[in-house]
């Protein structure tokens, strides 16, 4: 199974700014009144380098316009809506946050399909969840290792345990469910903000997951010979584990991967990580998208929903 992909889909932000609504689960949201008024479009500029760094990288991104109505402030996020996978089929996610289940649309689903020659063979619709409080935040929730067939999910208003086993019921994956905790105390919203699972490489902030957890979490993940980086709090803090490797082809390296990740977390990382990651990966491509990750609570990892060639 392939464990990255060179297509990703991304929606430009239409009406991006603080959602009250997420700011509840979400501790990396900060409320900001001095960028409120320049919001959506200070997330348009990020969004529109963020696409040509990755372009010029030879990702191969699928870009969708957000609409203005319904408002959708957290569009920019689409990997929390929807995947799309190896064996064509779509997944559609239940989301906690009412103005967020506004982002789904089948339409724009098959025109993702239709741009990046996906051939979607099965649909697996989840949201029904949502009418019992029930809900999985697809990638945002679920961190994959393709090639061993787990998903690594933390507990969390977003993640519901039901759903995470319905889920690997239909794609055929075994669930590595487990509690993670921020300094405070408090439940970490998503997964991929704690959790990245490359070729060769797995971040994960070890002290973040419970104690009772933590032993099975760290020797399944040892398990799959992947160079295992402890992140710190400040690391975590500053997006490290939301990061991203993708794959891309070089007329002299032929096929390469390129690691995904902020501004803010190439600064944030330490340097004997960063080391190690370029061992890991033949690029490390740091893109800012401070406001979206001010404002949003989620970088640039949760701006990317892979699809992947079927």
């Amino acid at each position: 199974m392939q464990q990255i992909t060179q297509t990703v889909f991304m929606v430009r932000p239409a009406s991006f700014g603080f959602n009250p609504e997420t700011a509840g689960s979400n501790r990396f949201q900060q409320a900001d009144t001095a960028l409120a008024a320049d919001a959506a479009q200070l997330a348009q500029r990020e969004f529109d380098a963020a696409v040509q760094a990755l372009r010029s990288e030879g990702i191969r991104v699928i870009v969708v316009d957000d609409r203005l109505e319904p408002r959708c402030p957290d569009a920019v996020f689409p990997n929390n809506w929807i995947s799309f996978h190896a064996d064509g089929t779509v997944v559609l996610y239940p989301m906690e946050a009412p103005t967020r289940r506004r982002e789904r649309r089948r339409d724009v689903a098959e025109q993702v399909a239709h741009d990046s020659s996906f051939a979607i063979t099965r649909w697996v619709d989840l949201t029904a969840h949502e009418q019992a409080g029930r809900y999985l935040e697809g990638t945002g929730s679920l961190v994959l290792d393709h090639r061993a067939r787990v998903a690594y999910a933390c507990r969390s208003s977003r993640t519901h345990e039901a759903v995470l086993q319905e889920w690997c019921a239909a794609l055929g994956y075994a669930a590595e469910v487990f509690d993670a905790m921020d300094p405070r105390g408090a439940p970490i919203y998503h997964t991929n903000v704690l959790m990245s699972l490359g070729e060769r490489f797995v971040v994960c902030a070890a002290d973040a997951v419970a104690t009772a957890d933590r032993e099975r979490v760290l020797a399944r993940l040892a398990a799959t010979q992947r160079d295992l980086l402890t992140l710190s709090a400040d690391e975590v803090a500053g997006f490290c584990g939301n990061v991203l490797e993708l794959a891309s082809w070089d007329e002299n390296l032929g096929d390469c991967s390129i690691l995904v990740m902020s501004t803010t977390a190439r600064r944030s990382f330490r340097p004997d990580h960063l080391a190690r990651l370029s061992a890991a990966c033949d690029t490390l491509l740091a893109v800012p998208v401070p406001t979206i990750e001010r404002l949003g609570g989620g970088s640039i990892r949760c701006m990317l929903a892979e699809v992947f060639a079927s």
